[in-house]
């Protein structure tokens, strides 16, 4: 229902773009959340959201960092990832709800993605 693409391997500092396209259904009433997860290491909730009002929020460790964007014709949202440090490695999921917020789990929600691998190192 959810898909990813985008991920890939980049150096300390280097920047990458994420997409997130809904199949089967209309992202425009939903909002949209990513979220990520290393192997072995406990779920993180959700990081930051965009709403469908097209308004933001994120967590501290991404804020500055980080922007989420949607493009309702094209069905799609992006995450645009700056300044990547080697603690951002992860597989990028991205989550679909009509209402959610920071931190929530991203398993509760109505869809989700199976994910895009990113990695950050020289």
């Amino acid at each position: 229902q959810l898909v990813e693409s985008g991920g890939g391997l980049v150096q300390p500092g280097g920047s990458l773009r994420l997409s997130c396209a809904a199949n089967g259904f209309t992202l425009d009433d939903y909002y949209i959340a990513w979220f990520r997860q290393v192997p072995g290491q406990p779920r993180e909730g959700v990081f930051c959201i965009i709403r469908s009002d097209g308004t933001t929020d994120y967590t501290d460790f991404v804020k500055g960092r980080f922007t989420i964007s949607r493009d309702n014709a094209k069905n799609t949202v992006f995450l645009e990832m700056n300044s990547l440090k080697p603690e951002d490695t992860a597989v990028y999921h991205c989550a679909a709800a009509k209402f959610m917020r920071l931190y929530d789990d991203p398993y509760a929600m109505e869809y989700w993605g199976k994910g895009t691998q990113v990695t950050v190192s020289s």
